[in-house]
């Protein structure tokens, strides 16, 4: 075997993956799909990112790493992203994409010299089992996703079928090199919608949705509070970092070309640390005794960048999501205070993601504003004639235009909203254990 172009191969296959999987968390509603499917891609980009520098050492001291004679199977990776829906998306996943890399990388396994290629065969054998993981659960995913909307159904499994046609026409995910009368070099599925990011995020419908959350948000007279209103408000701040999920994944697929690999690799451990918040706050919430009906699930955030140019996303996730980082120590200790060891562990994971969170922002965004972007993007002269506090000035003009939209109806809906929460949980803090 030529190793290393396999293992080149193997990335760009997992490359298009995982900025599929990012693009379409937006449109993507049941909650626990949306929190899952980040670890997925961040688990895919860990064995992407092992591959690539596995090539890199059998083939020092190059750097070059190009798709070339590839083409073919990465091309039909490529259209995982136009799927006609969240359900076929979902679906491919399961069915044909993952199962191709789950193929291959077992037949790699097989052939492969223990003693000479002992590194790559221990990346391998990790990445296969996550992917026996992945496949059962995304097939799950998809079930459950068909089942409250079986008019999706025909389209899901005609995309599936297309794609695993195309795939098999090339010989799929192979241990050789492609002919060169292979399929079309740039293949196109029957089927395909050309995806865009969602504008209007998807969401749970089992939750209370809504654009605001807290009261403190629209009034700043709403105490943000201590003892049980502040573990809750905590609780429900997290769950609400779901916005932030979808903004993740929305910047990854947005400036993946512009930025390449390593920005990829960054915005894949971002997007799946900011599930791992959400996952907490609802965790929480459900161990107090709170069903989904009774929490709130907002968007206001994510609605602020509606149609705006995506730096204004990376913007909001950098802005936005560090600003109060310095609070989060003392929220670590008030928790200890009140021997809430849960969140105390929560916040202090978070307090050190999101310090992790503030390097990314900076890095990226210092070096998106030196590109020029793509020709029909907002920014008059590029983003090079931006700056780091024009795009953050921005970013607060637009959330502040989203609260002053609020209605009254909203404001005595979010008032009317926490108070009932507030007062359940102080009645379960008062039931006996």
């Amino acid at each position: 075997m030529d190793a290393a172009s396999l293992l080149k191969r193997f990335f760009f296959c997992e490359q298009a993956l995982v900025v599929a999987q990012g693009g379409w968390l937006g449109h993507i509603a049941p909650l626990e799909v949306k929190t899952t499917l980040p670890r997925y891609l961040w688990e895919d980009a860990m064995t992407a990112d092992a591959l690539r520098n596995r090539v890199f050492e059998l083939h020092y001291p190059s750097r070059l790493v190009e798709v070339g004679d590839d083409a073919p199977v990465v091309s039909v990776f490529s259209e995982a992203i136009h799927a006609p829906g969240p359900e076929a998306f979902i679906l491919s996943l399961a069915r044909v994409f993952k199962p191709a890399l789950w193929q291959a990388y077992q037949a790699y396994l097989a052939q492969a010299d223990d003693i000479a290629d002992g590194p790559t065969l221990r990346f391998l054998n990790l990445a296969v089992t996550e992917k026996v993981r992945q496949i059962e659960a995304l097939a799950g995913f998809a079930e459950q996703m068909l089942a409250s909307r079986p008019e999706r159904k025909a389209e899901a499994e005609a995309w599936c079928a297309t794609a695993a046609r195309h795939l098999d026409a090339i010989g799929g995910v192979s241990l050789r090199p492609y002919p060169h009368t292979a399929s079309p070099r740039h293949a196109i599925l029957s089927g395909r919608r050309e995806f865009a990011l969602a504008q209007i995020p998807a969401r749970d419908p089992r939750f209370h949705l809504c654009r605001f959350y807290w009261p403190d948000i629209l009034d700043p007279n709403f105490p943000y509070g201590d003892g049980i209103r502040l573990q809750l408000r905590s609780a429900i701040s997290h769950l609400n970092e779901v916005w932030a999920v979808e903004t993740g994944g929305a910047i990854l697929y947005a400036f993946a070309e512009a930025l390449g690999w390593e920005f990829i690799f960054d915005a894949a451990r971002w997007t799946y640390d900011e599930s791992r918040h959400t996952r907490m706050g609802y965790e929480r919430l459900r161990g107090w005794g709170f069903e989904p009906q009774e929490i709130p699930l907002g968007t206001y955030i994510y609605d602020s960048a509606f149609g705006q140019d995506p730096i204004y996303r990376l913007g909001m996730l950098f802005f936005f999501e560090t600003k109060n980082i310095g609070k989060k120590t003392d929220r670590i200790k008030a928790f200890n205070e009140y021997h809430d060891s849960v969140s105390q562990h929560d916040m202090d994971y978070d307090w050190a993601d999101e310090t992790l969170h503030t390097h990314y922002g900076q890095r990226w965004l210092k070096a998106l504003l030196v590109r020029k972007p793509p020709a029909d993007s907002e920014p008059t002269g590029g983003w090079a004639a931006l700056s780091a506090e024009a795009v953050q000035a921005r970013c607060g003009e637009l959330v502040a235009a989203v609260v002053e939209s609020a209605s009254a109806e909203e404001r005595a809906e979010v008032h009317s909203l926490a108070e009932a929460l507030i007062h359940k949980a102080e009645r379960l803090a008062r039931a006996p254990a």
